[in-house]
């Protein structure tokens, strides 16, 4: 089958449905994940009122789906089962920067028909990047989160940081809890805070954000913050977040 023409879309997870729900018409999804209208998803208005079903085989074959869209909803052998069972699969990549986003966003496009739906909003993309200033500035800046974890290089949010015109203050590639040890003598100039806008992320009582050299680093510097949803996965939405970067980049460098 021809995925171009599915009528009957189904999509496993929300960094799935931001695209399903994006790129094609309404009348083409027969459901989304059960995620689609939380606070992290961003496309969560458009999701209001949409079927959703849980991303097992058995609830999602019932449907009679003509085309499936996944992340990693289903599990790992998803795609090879719901493929065995007729149905074809739409499989979104991992994003690790803005160029694997305009990737990613214009093979989803074709695979769902909407070539000239992905052409826009890279298009869009492209104009939002080119009216980005470039302060380069050696401010660094600690991306935070309630579970207190970070990132280096080699992730989408590093990439975000960089392009902006700031420095990353976590210089270990990966995810890895909040580098106290290194706070402890060199503190960030400002953070980035992400999914504390989410009610299921609140912070623990005995987590790294509770520890007394993280709360001593935050006191009486600028913090962003994200809307969880900007940077939940990966996906043009990510330029909301690097905007917000770039503005307190810019602000920095003013008398």
């Amino acid at each position: 089958m021809n995925t171009a023409t599915a009528q009957r879309i189904v999509s496993l997870d929300f960094c799935a449905d931001q695209y399903v729900l994006k790129l094609v018409n309404p009348d083409r999804i027969l459901a989304l994940s059960p995620d689609a209208t939380k606070a992290f998803s961003y496309m969560r208005d458009a999701a209001q009122g949409v079927p959703t079903v849980r991303p097992v085989a058995e609830d999602t074959l019932v449907l009679q789906p003509d085309l499936i869209v996944r992340s990693y909803g289903g599990g790992p052998n998803a795609t090879r089962l719901f493929e065995r069972a007729g149905v074809p699969v739409v499989q979104i990549g991992w994003a690790g920067d803005l160029a694997d986003i305009r990737r990613i966003t214009g093979e989803v496009g074709a695979a769902l028909g909407a070539s000239e739906e992905a052409a826009a909003v890279i298009q869009d993309i492209d104009l939002r990047l080119a009216a980005l200033q470039s302060p380069d500035n050696a401010a660094r800046l600690l991306y935070i989160t309630p579970s207190g974890t970070t990132t280096g290089p080699g992730s989408l949010i590093d990439a975000l940081i960089t392009r902006a015109g700031l420095t990353n203050f976590e210089t270990t590639p990966g995810w890895r809890s909040l580098p106290l040890e290194r706070m402890v003598d060199v503190q960030p100039d400002l953070f980035a805070a992400a999914f504390f806008d989410d009610p299921g992320r609140s912070l623990d009582a005995w987590g790294v954000m509770r520890h007394p050299v993280a709360e001593a680093a935050l006191q009486g510097r600028p913090r962003i913050d994200f809307d969880s949803a900007w940077v939940s996965c990966g996906g043009w939405f990510a330029v909301d977040a690097l905007e917000a970067l770039n503005a307190a980049a810019q602000a920095r460098l003013q008398p």
